[in-house]
């Protein structure tokens, strides 16, 4: 048991002995720094119960910790704050129970299932900077969602098919003199995607020739003789044509190993693909079910809607006048088909730009009135925009900043720094370039995930790979300083050590390691990696000053000297727990 929950149960037994009175809840918060004691109880939220001198109150309450909790050693009050000071055998004994528990912080029960879907990419292009961020947001969430004690599927459903799909089919079609993956080196997906900034430039050159006949640019649009010619290509594709199909997916298979490479360079992974060619229809059924149950109202024109004014939202087109879907009608759909597939579902997460919010509230509201008992379990992991110092990016006019060469970039910006720094002596070149594509990716993971995902991002290269400040090198540059005092040590350090005497920076730094189980709950309740991140950062802070002000295997009483090192080890093992959960690697050395 924390301290926290320790003393919340005996401060409202005291509260309960002293005065008589049932208290709900205990607040407290950390110490200042200028007063002496660990823990405080905020006084003032008390005088709700018990009217009276919250110094009065604060000093009463004081006195029976004292007396009734060994853990208490002594207390000072101020003002409306009681202070405790919590004696060094509990922490000393705490940090004996977690000291070698290899999952510490994690729950380990699993009964709660969750779907967490990210990446969702198009098959017309390679994954770019947006990408990045969503898949390094859902692959954070689902491993903080499975240490939170959650099961965790994880899931994209992978836009194959549609209008911009055909584009760039039909550019190859028409420009790509048979050319493939193998025959130009190129990794499939950048091939592709050359594709369809090539049919973007063949259409703009159209529409130019069209509207100086004097046709206007909206009916160029329309009438462009390339982009005619991939309407009709769609329409092959939904009535199978076998050559259309056949191309397909051939352009496709080269995509997809093309995301392979880059999933498996940024270090994510899934458990179940969904393919929108295979769900595009799904939903309909969905749809004329739920006119019989009133969910759902038809239109004059045969249009199928739902009413969701009285929600404070707006009429929702579900079904087109000719039968046909929309994205509502998909997404209806695929959820619906995806709790019958795991039938332990008990909510799903979408990471899904911030540009979608309103479409997730009217997807949940749907499937809500549709009376899935698990919609009220449906979460969107709403994220800002990254930018780059140079601007926004637009893939179709072929400025987008790739996934592949961005991690490129990392890599040898950590490089450059790292060889100004010079402290790479010893090492082979294998074992350089592993570094810095473990210094590089872990800068560009940690300065995305630190971030809130509701925030907009500037990302500055440079600015991650600081090895200073609130960095993901800063972090790995801790645990390696830490490895390396480990290797130093050469004597056994698995004694169990009690009835020492704590340095105040052994304490403080125990006390940041004891709030790490309720760092992971956090995060997952709210979604937020950025809550891992940023305790991390405090971890090694904390870390950084004892460093500074403890002597570790210089120290002459063994005991103490032991401590320091278990103390050290459980940190960096903490620092490396935290970081695999945000999918960021730590090198031994640095």
């Amino acid at each position: 048991m924390n301290i926290q929950s320790l003393l919340e149960a005996k401060v409202k037994e005291g509260f309960e002995k002293l005065y008589e009175t049932e208290i709900p809840s205990v607040e407290f918060q950390a110490t200042r720094k200028d007063f002496e004691g660990d823990i405080t109880v905020v006084v003032f939220p008390l005088l709700r119960y018990k009217k009276g001198n919250p110094v009065q109150i604060g000093n009463d309450l004081g006195n029976y910790l004292v007396e009734n909790v060994q853990e208490v050693s002594n207390f000072n009050v101020v003002k409306g704050f009681l202070n405790l000071v919590i004696d060094d055998s509990f922490y000393i004994n705490f940090f004996n129970e977690i000291a070698t528990n290899e999952r510490y912080g994690f729950v380990t029960s699993s009964t709660d299932a969750r779907m967490v879907e990210y990446s969702s990419p198009n098959t017309n292009k390679p994954l770019h900077l947006g990408h990045v961020r969503n898949v390094l947001l859902g692959y954070a969430v689902s491993e903080i969602l499975k240490a939170a004690g959650h099961k965790v599927y994880k899931t994209q459903i992978i836009n194959d098919r549609g209008i911009h799909i055909c584009k760039s089919m039909l550019a190859w079609k028409r420009f790509g003199n048979g050319e493939t993956p193998k025959s130009t080196g190129l990794k499939g997906d950048k091939l592709v995607g050359n594709y369809y900034v090539k049919f973007d430039q063949e259409y703009k050159k159209e529409i130019s020739d069209l509207v100086a006949n004097g046709i206007s640019e909206d009916d160029a649009k329309k009438q462009a003789p390339i982009f005619l010619e991939a309407q009709e290509m769609l329409r092959k594709w939904e009535s199978g044509d076998e050559d259309t199909v056949s191309l397909w997916k051939t352009m496709n298979g080269w995509v997809y190993e093309g995301f392979d490479v880059t999933y498996k360079n940024i270090g994510v992974d899934f458990d179940k693909l969904y393919y929108e060619s295979d769900t595009y229809l799904l939903g309909k059924d969905v749809i004329e079910q739920g006119l019989k149950d009133g969910v759902f109202f038809k239109k004059e024109d045969g249009s199928v809607w739902c009413d969701l004014t009285e929600d404070g939202l707006d009429e929702k087109l579900v079904l087109r006048s000719d039968g046909t879907a929309v994205y509502m009608t998909q997404d209806i759909g695929t959820a619906i088909q995806r709790a019958k597939d795991f039938t332990d579902l008990n909510g799903m997460v979408y990471t899904v730009g911030n540009e979608q919010d309103y479409h997730f509230k009217v997807l949940f509201l749907i499937l809500k009135k549709l009376g899935y008992n698990w919609a009220d379990q449906l979460y969107h992991l709403s994220y800002g925009m990254v930018d780059l110092p140079s601007g926004k990016m637009k893939s179709r006019e072929g400025t987008v900043v790739d996934a592949d060469d961005l991690m490129n970039e990392m890599t040898n910006t950590a490089r450059e720094i790292s060889q100004e720094l010079g402290k790479l002596e010893g090492y082979s070149n294998e074992e350089k370039e592993s570094l810095y594509k473990i210094i590089g990716l872990g800068a560009l993971k940690y300065f995305i995930l630190k971030v809130d995902p509701k925030k907009r991002i500037l990302f500055d290269p440079q600015a991650s790979v600081d090895f200073q400040g609130n960095t993901g090198p800063f972090v790995q540059y801790t645990f390696a300083r830490i490895q390396s005092i480990l290797r130093k040590a050469d004597f056994d350090y698995s004694k169990t050590i009690t009835g020492i005497e704590l340095h105040e920076k052994e304490k403080e730094l125990i006390k940041q390691l004891e709030l790490y189980p309720e760092v992971i709950q956090q995060a997952a309740k709210n979604y937020s990696p950025a809550v891992i991140a940023n305790y991390t950062y405090d971890l090694v802070k904390e870390f950084n000053s004892f460093y500074q002000n403890v002597s570790i295997l210089g120290e002459e009483n063994e005991d103490k000297k032991i401590f320091r090192v278990q103390l050290a080890k459980k940190v960096a093992d903490t620092i490396a727990s935290a970081f695999r959960l945000l999918g960021i690697d730590v090198p031994e050395r640095m």
